[in-house]
C-alpha cells in the first residue's frame, strides 16, 4: 500500500504550552489508522496542521507528495470531519450540503446520495437545529464524502452514537477502507475504534507513544493463562517457582506473566496432569491505558 499521509517531526508550540512535540508517522492508503490518546493529548491540533488549518512550529504533513494546502484541488484530495458543531442550525441537512456544493464542484444529485449514505435521508429536509449529536455526526461524515475523495480525516466520529450508531459506524469506516481509501480517525478510547481500524497511532502529551498494526498492541499485553489440574496446590506452587504471579479462579488458576506454551512445558517438566490449558484474552484498553499515563504516573 501507498502512503497517504507523512507527518514529520511535527511540533506545535502555543507560547510557552508545547501541544504536539516532534510528532512522526505514516498512515496508508486502504487502511483505517487509529489516531489514539487522551484528551488533550494533541490530537486535534495534528489534524488541523495537517489540513492546514494551523501553522506548525516545526515539521510538516504530506498529503501524498506535498502538504495538503499545496494540491490545487484539496478538497478533491481530502474529505474533513473535525467537528460536529459547524452547521447552521436554520438550514435542512441537505441544504447544509448543498452550501458547500458550489466550493467543491459538485452536483445536487451528490448531495443526495451521500446524505443518503450516512442513513440521513429520512432527515435531509429537516433543519439541523433539531438534529441529535450523532445525526450532526453522520452529516459531518457526509461534508467529508462530498468529493468522493481518496483520504478522509475525521476527528472522534463515534462521539454521541448510540450503539447501533457505532456499528454502523464501523462498518461504514471498513467499507470506504475496502473501496482504497485512506481513513485517518481519531479517538480517545481505543475500545471505541479496536474493531475497526488496521493501524494505531498512540500519542500522550503531544508526543509518539506508540506506532504499530492493531493486532502489535497485543505484542505489549501482558500474557495470561488459564490452567487447570487434578493436583491444584501443585499448580499454584509451580507457578509461585516460576515468579508467575497466580490467582485462583474457579477450579484451576489464572496464570500471570506466562505464556500458554510456557506453562503447558513447566507443568510437563514437573509431571503435572493438565485438565486445561488456555490463553486469556488480553486487555487492549490496558496496554493503551498504560501507554498514555502520564510520564509522573504509572497506571496500577
Amino acid at each position: 500500500m501507498t502512503t497517504a499521509i507523512t507527518v514529520e517531526g511535527l511540533t506545535k508550540d502555543f507560547g510557552t504550552l508545547r501541544a504536539v512535540d516532534d510528532l512522526s508517522f505514516t498512515v496508508r492508503s486502504g487502511a483505517v489508522t487509529g489516531f489514539l490518546g487522551p484528551n488533550g493529548s494533541g490530537k486535534t491540533t495534528t489534524l488541523r496542521m495537517a489540513l492546514g488549518l494551523v501553522r506548525p512550529t516545526a515539521g510538516r504533513v504530506l498529503v501524498g507528495d506535498r502538504p495538503y494546502a499545496a494540491h490545487p484541488r484539496p478538497g478533491r484530495v481530502v474529505g474533513s470531519a473535525l467537528e460536529a458543531s459547524g452547521f447552521h442550525p436554520g438550514r435542512s441537512g441537505l441544504d447544509h450540503l448543498r452550501a458547500y456544493a458550489p466550493q467543491v464542484a459538485v452536483s445536487d444529485d451528490r448531495c443526495r446520495e451521500v446524505i443518503d449514505l450516512v442513513g440521513l435521508g429520512a432527515a435531509g429536509g429537516r433543519r439541523v437545529a433539531g438534529y441529535s449529536m450523532g445525526m450532526r455526526q453522520r452529516l459531518g461524515l457526509a461534508t467529508a464524502l462530498l468529493t468522493d475523495p481518496p483520504t478522509l480525516v475525521l476527528d472522534e466520529p463515534a462521539n454521541g452514537l448510540d450503539p447501533e450508531g457505532i456499528v454502523w459506524l464501523r462498518g461504514f469506516l471498513r467499507h470506504l477502507a475496502s473501496e482504497g481509501r485512506s481513513v485517518l480517525v481519531s479517538s480517545h478510547q481505543l475500545a471505541e475504534v479496536q474493531s475497526t481500524v488496521d493501524d494505531v497511532v498512540v500519542i500522550a502529551q503531544g508526543r509518539l507513544v506508540h506506532a504499530s498494526p492493531l493486532a502489535g498492541l497485543a505484542d505489549l499485553a501482558e500474557h495470561t493463562t488459564y490452567v487447570e489440574g487434578p493436583e491444584r496446590a501443585a499448580l499454584g506452587e509451580l507457578a509461585e517457582r516460576h515468579g508467575w504471579p497466580a490467582e485462583p479462579s474457579g477450579p484451576g488458576w489464572l496464570v500471570r506473566g506466562a505464556a500458554t506454551a510456557d506453562v503447558g512445558s513447566a507443568a510437563y517438566a514437573a509431571g503435572l496432569e493438565l485438565h486445561a490449558l488456555s490463553p486469556r484474552g488480553t486487555d487492549l484498553e490496558d496496554v493503551f491505558l498504560r501507554l498514555t499515563a502520564p510520564r509522573d504516573q504509572d497506571i496500577p
